[in-house]
């Protein structure tokens, strides 16, 4: 565009009928400041450019959700019997956008499956392989990347990828977020303030931070002081393009919430999962039932409530602004919760209720209402969809898969319906290959499970012996061996996994475990 023209357009656009004196001294002053702006933005800002806001909770049962219930039959979606949260915000982004019913943690524990979301790669590449492990300066995210755009870009909220610091604000590595004041690195803390200093954490106990929910209220109470930090940067960006990172440390536990969420489902009985009663049937060893397990939801709910309301607050922002149906607004969780299932609390093994995770897109230029994704993907694949949906060049190695046509509903029969995650650690653990409705998972101390999700939705049954499920079982184990080996995953190392990965593929009659030896040492020559 010429100068001649930007100058012609600044005059239209502000209304001006001037002589011609007179316009050239406001195309002067108009310019100027026109210039005085673009050298103090870090891109070339298009206002036609969609905003992009990712909401990621922490440790979310995606049964907790009513778009999510609504998807399953009766007995998975109530696995806590009648007594649920409503969840209508966030549904709302499933009924105008894209819901995506097989969508996995890459490694369903924080700091792994949250390097892998922002940076596309798997958790053996940043190197972020378990919790507490700082990402690799080398690592470029989506935020570096929207940055170069022209993006502002923030964050606010738990990070983990900066090591064991606790909480740790502001860490000095910002990878992309230019704004990150609101950004902690580790905590699951119920209380924050802003002090002289910047933001703290408001309860604490003999002068260290503590996780109380204390004097917490609709401004202190984590959830809403996040969300107040988040419109807070809208109001400051919405005339150019920006990215926001919400970061919510709830459902997570403790299981506790401010009032008057502390007693909203209080009253409500509460059922065992069917698969809390485990101890007369096989079990693998990756997943074993915890001795002590106390049952629980009321909270649980008041938090995912507090997120929800906290989420029609967003949704009125950029309503008013203007600007809604230019953004996209991406719902995620980096892991899930088991609560109870399998007799178990918490994450970190490839039960669903752990490793299965909600993952709603709304973004109405591209995607129509109430689209369902049913292939199985995985957080490793949100960067490369990201800027397909954008129609931006990333110029990035990413390992994920673009599943934008998925979304917007113009992929072809060739789409390979199969997704990959991993235990934490390097060599010792479980890989898993899992498509819409079959699981295998092989680990280093157990056989290989093969679950059938839709004859068998509670992973009670492994099908690995069953003839009808041998070409099943190979076709996973191909998929996986190609995926072990082409992101160089060292649990291929592994000789169990190797001995297993080889008689899925090839072997013949009923499973035996390997004998496994381990090889000689040479005798050093003198």
């Amino acid at each position: 565009m010429s100068v001649m023209t930007i100058l012609v357009r600044l005059g239209h656009s502000m209304g001006f009928q001037l002589q011609q004196s007179a316009f050239w001294l406001f195309a002067f002053i108009s310019l100027t400041s026109f210039l005085s702006v673009g050298q103090a933005d870090s891109g070339d800002h298009n206002s036609a450019s969609p905003n992009l806001i990712l909401i990621m909770t922490d440790e979310h049962n995606f049964r907790t959700l009513g778009c999510y219930r609504e998807m399953m039959e009766k007995r998975q979606a109530y696995m806590w019997g009648p007594a649920v949260v409503e969840t209508p915000n966030i549904d709302w982004l499933a009924d105008q956008g894209a819901l995506c019913t097989s969508f996995y943690a890459t490694t369903p524990v924080c700091s792994p499956s949250r390097g892998s979301l922002i940076s596309g790669l798997y958790p053996q590449a940043t190197p972020v392989v378990t919790n507490n492990i700082p990402l690799n300066d080398e690592v470029i995210t989506f935020a570096h990347l929207l940055g170069k755009a022209g993006y502002q870009t923030g964050f606010a909220g738990k990070w983990h990828l900066d090591g064991s610091g606790k909480p740790q604000w502001a860490p000095e590595r910002k990878f992309g977020f230019q704004d990150n004041r609101f950004m902690f690195n580790r905590g699951h803390w119920k209380n924050l303030k802003i002090g002289e200093d910047g933001p703290k954490v408001g309860a604490t106990s003999k002068n260290t931070p503590s996780y109380a929910v204390g004097d917490a209220d609709e401004k202190t109470f984590t959830t809403d002081f996040l969300m107040d930090r988040t419109l807070e940067f809208i109001d400051a960006n919405k005339s150019v393009p920006f990215c926001y990172m919400l970061s919510l440390p709830d459902p997570h536990g403790p299981d506790t919430v401010r009032a008057p969420y502390d007693t909203m489902y209080a009253d409500q009985v509460y059922e065992k999962p069917t698969t809390y009663d485990v101890d007369d049937r096989a079990i693998p060893e990756w997943g074993e039932p915890a001795k002590k397990l106390g049952f629980g939801q009321s909270k649980y709910y008041g938090m995912v409530k507090c997120i929800d309301d906290n989420i029609g607050r967003l949704l009125k922002k950029l309503t008013d602004d203007g600007i809604l149906d230019n953004t996209m607004i991406v719902f995620t969780s980096d892991h899930g919760d088991l609560r109870g299932e399998h007799h178990r609390q918490n994450k970190g093994v490839p039960w669903e209720g752990s490793a299965r995770i909600p993952f709603l897109v709304f973004y109405p230029s591209k995607i129509k209402p109430k689209t369902v994704v049913n292939q199985a993907l995985t957080s490793v694949d949100f960067c490369p969809t990201l800027f397909s949906l954008f129609e931006t060049d990333a110029n990035a190695d990413f390992h994920g898969r673009d599943f934008s046509s998925l979304l917007t509903q113009t992929a072809g029969d060739d789409w390979d319906d199969v997704a990959f995650a991993r235990g934490t650690g390097d060599i010792a653990g479980w890989l898993m290959a899992v498509s819409d409705r079959h699981k295998l998972v092989v680990a280093t101390s157990d056989q290989p499970w093969l679950f059938d999700l839709k004859r068998d939705p509670d992973e009670m049954i492994n099908m690995l012996d069953n003839p009808g499920y041998r070409d099943t079982a190979r076709e996973l184990a191909i998929k996986l061996k190609e995926y072990g080996v082409k992101y160089q995953d060292p649990r291929m190392e592994s000789p169990r996994i190797k001995a297993d990965l080889g008689w899925l593929i090839n072997g013949k009659g009923a499973y035996s475990t390997p004998q496994i030896t381990s090889p000689r040492k040479k005798k050093r020559k003198d």
